[in-house]
């Protein structure tokens, strides 16, 4: 079994412009705890105003779909208390990215990316200079964790992934 990776031509068109969004994103959820809805509405505005450079018009079309089945889905997660409503609006914004790619390599994706984040902060919040660079981080203190940082690494390492060696 082949895992389908994203085309060069995805990652060319759409990771400059995703890269920026994801480190507001996870600078945000970090400092704040909180995913501001600007950061949410533009990465929702790269996939309409560049998804179809970047795709083929089926895949792009379908991409809006998964960003409306991702929202729903996400609602009903945060009803449940699984997670905050800015981490549910940002993963239906970036969903429309993984039309067409591989159910396994996109779940694997986010439990990797959901792992190595919570590893990661947790390890960071106990390191002294961290702390004093950044003494004003919420998430430091918060029993909650910045998803922000997870769900922004996700359309990042996925379109970065079309760069490694494939056949």
């Amino acid at each position: 079994m082949q895992i389908v990776l994203p085309t060069l031509r995805e990652a060319v068109v759409l990771l400059p412009f995703v890269l920026p969004v994801a480190i507001w994103v996870a600078w945000s959820d970090m400092k704040f705890m909180k995913i501001p809805n600007a950061a949410v509405v533009a990465m929702a505005l790269i996939w309409l105003c560049l998804g179809w450079l970047a795709v083929p018009p089926a895949q792009w079309l379908w991409g809006f779909a998964i960003m409306a089945i991702v929202l729903v889905a996400g609602f009903l997660g945060n009803l449940l208390g699984l997670f905050g409503a800015g981490d549910a609006k940002f993963a239906a914004a970036m969903s429309g990215i993984f039309a067409g790619g591989d159910l396994l390599l996109i779940l694997s994706l986010y439990a990797a990316c959901s792992i190595g984040a919570l590893v990661t902060h947790r390890a960071m919040k106990h390191v002294p200079a961290m702390r004093r660079a950044t003494p004003d981080w919420k998430s430091w203190d918060s029993r909650k964790f910045p998803m922000g940082l997870a769900l922004a690494a996700m359309p990042v390492f996925y379109l970065l992934a079309a760069f490694l060696p494939h056949g």
